[in-house]
């Protein structure tokens, strides 16, 4: 992940500079350039948004998955990209940012999101976990496919790891999934899907 020079910028500074092309986040003012994905990491991203696009479409749910629009946490100067975000359109009504700058920020218009674990894994276990369950996004996914998060986290030795973190009460529980253990999702009670599954998108060539 390349970074910009620290120069701080306000949010509203941020949407008016951020070109069409590249990926970029704000962290706390400072713009961060996104390194282009490896190819498992974007095999991984796609196998989920299509298994997501199909029980979205099994159960008639008023959501989409956009492209480019950024989540931004409350009274922060920061503005995150996940790899596969949902929108509840019935609640863009409430969403002042949505119509020209593709930006939400009420828990309401975001029922789920998945981030896909790169080398910037800090940013996915430990800032953005934080700032979405601030922002109260009911339901958010850490996919660590290739296991390089700390053994905090997925153990010693390393092995991957899916964590579903479901918001209760206003904090995040998390639930670890790994093998062939059947990934229970609160908002896709249905999905019928292992962590084995999920890892298997990233070696099929």
């Amino acid at each position: 992940m390349t970074q910009a020079p620290p120069l701080l910028v306000t949010f509203e500074e941020f949407t008016a500079w951020r070109p069409e092309g590249g990926r970029y986040e704000l962290h706390d003012g400072v713009i961060v350039e996104m390194s282009q994905p490896v190819g498992e990491h974007e095999d991984v991203t796609g196998f989920l948004t299509c298994r997501v696009s199909v029980e979205l479409y099994k159960m008639n749910l008023p959501y989409m998955i956009p492209k480019t629009a950024l989540v931004k946490p409350p009274e922060s100067a920061s503005g995150y990209s996940p790899d596969v975000l949902l929108i509840n359109r019935d609640n863009l009504v409430n969403e002042p940012l949505w119509k020209k700058e593709s930006t939400v920020m009420d828990g309401a218009s975001i029922p789920f999101v998945i981030e896909v674990v790169s080398t910037n894994w800090r940013d996915d276990y430990h800032k953005k976990f934080a700032d979405y369950e601030i922002i109260g996004i009911p339901e958010y996914w850490i996919v660590d496919y290739a296991a390089l998060g700390s053994r905090e986290f997925i153990g010693d030795p390393k092995q991957p790891t899916i964590f579903v973190c479901e918001l209760i009460d206003g904090e995040y529980r998390k639930k670890m999934y790994r093998g062939n253990d059947l990934i229970i999702s609160p908002l896709f009670p249905d999905i019928n899907l292992t962590a084995q599954q999920i890892f298997d998108s990233a070696l099929q060539r």
